[in-house]
């Protein structure tokens, strides 16, 4: 049994023609994916009389809301809002109705571009065998490869998640449990990748439509489809390297450490030491490293001369920051006797300019 999709019509447009007309903006949510349709009040009249006349005469279990023939919807706000909030209960109706006569009808699928019922449950099949990865056929509906390159994508964003914790990992158990995970979602993304490819080579043929619509992909499309296959490999094979290279650095920094190993144990055995026995770290003082003011000391004491140093030296750095201090004072006061005595070179600049002037004018007048 196929889920059935959530079928809402959340807004509503006008249309940019000379006539303009109100547009129902569709939204259907599925298990994979949302899209949204478009769609006029005429259309919804042409699938109301489809569904009766495929349903041998009998009338859906909701009617549509009636035409208006002295108000639009284009300048009436309150006649669009209410005709949208019957027509989603239209097809909510039709949904969610316990008699599945009208709802699994070509006219009402094909009106929501789903799948016909009678592929729809191949295509469920489909996706489910891909995720297991025991799938080989060929995708061929080009909604369904839509689903199937979406949870390729996911596929190969787990393989890569899985190579992250891998790197992460400290322990060879952890580490190991990650490479299988990757290496299992990889297979799967290959296995996806092949029947994506081979479904493209049949899409692009002639024998086959395009799936419920009974079009054909045109060809931008198809080299678009092409590029994400491709582009999707190329992801994949990159993962297969890393994860080969990860797994190659594990075994050789493993044969690293075994040969440290061993080479530590000739040494010890070579210098007459037993290998397995544990050295214990050196306790107390260092009598090598003993001066005379500490060599006549016990513990306690050379601890009292370790404070009384630190004291000394506490007090030298408080003489040193007091001198610093005197020495900045004095800079300071230098500095202005530097601004004052530049002051007084200004003042002498002018009246040497002043005493010069008068003695030019002198000059003149002798002259």
């Amino acid at each position: 049994m196929t889920s059935r999709p959530e079928i809402s019509i959340p807004t509503t447009s006008t249309s940019s023609t000379p006539k303009p007309y109100t547009i129902y903006n569709i939204t259907l949510r599925l298990p994979l994916r949302t899209f949204t349709l478009q769609k006029r009040y005429s259309d919804f009249t042409t699938l109301h009389k489809i569904l009766t006349s495929q349903a041998n005469g009998a009338s859906p279990p909701a009617s549509l809301p009636p035409k208006s023939y002295f108000t639009s919807t284009t300048s009436s706000p309150a006649l669009a809002e209410s005709r949208r909030l019957a027509l989603q209960a239209y097809l909510q109706t039709i949904n969610t109705d316990p008699d599945d006569r009208w709802r699994n009808t070509p006219a009402f699928r094909s009106f929501l571009n789903l799948p016909s019922t009678s592929s729809n449950g191949r295509h469920t099949n489909d996706i489910r065998s891909a995720i297991n990865g025991a799938s080989s056929r060929p995708i061929t509906d080009p909604v369904a490869w839509l689903d199937h390159h979406r949870h390729l994508k996911t596929t190969l964003h787990s393989a890569r998640l899985a190579l992250t914790k891998r790197d992460q990992s400290a322990s060879p158990q952890s580490q190991h449990e990650c490479s299988a995970s990757a290496k299992k979602s990889l297979v799967q993304a290959g296995q996806i990748i092949a029947n994506l490819d081979q479904g493209l080579k049949t899409l692009s043929s002639d024998a086959w439509g395009g799936g419920g619509g009974g079009e054909k992909l045109g060809d931008g499309e198809l080299r678009r489809r092409r590029d994400l296959v491709e582009s999707a490999r190329k992801e994949k094979e990159g993962l297969e390297n890393l994860l080969n290279a990860m797994v190659a650095k594990s075994s050789l920094d493993a044969t690293i450490a075994q040969a440290s190993a061993a080479s530590k144990e000739k040494l010890l055995a070579a210098s007459g030491e037993d290998p397995n026995a544990r050295r214990k770290p050196a306790t107390g003082r260092v009598l090598g490293k003993e001066t005379d003011r500490t060599r006549a000391l016990d513990n306690q004491g050379v601890l009292q001369l370790q404070k009384q140093l630190m004291q000394e030296q506490d007090e030298d750095v408080d003489v040193l920051a007091q001198a610093v201090a005197r020495q900045r004072k004095i800079a300071e006061e230098i500095q202005e006797e530097l601004v004052v005595q530049k002051d007084l070179l200004g003042l002498l600049d002018e009246d040497v300019d002043r005493v010069q002037g008068k003695m030019d004018v002198a000059k003149k007048r002798i002259q």
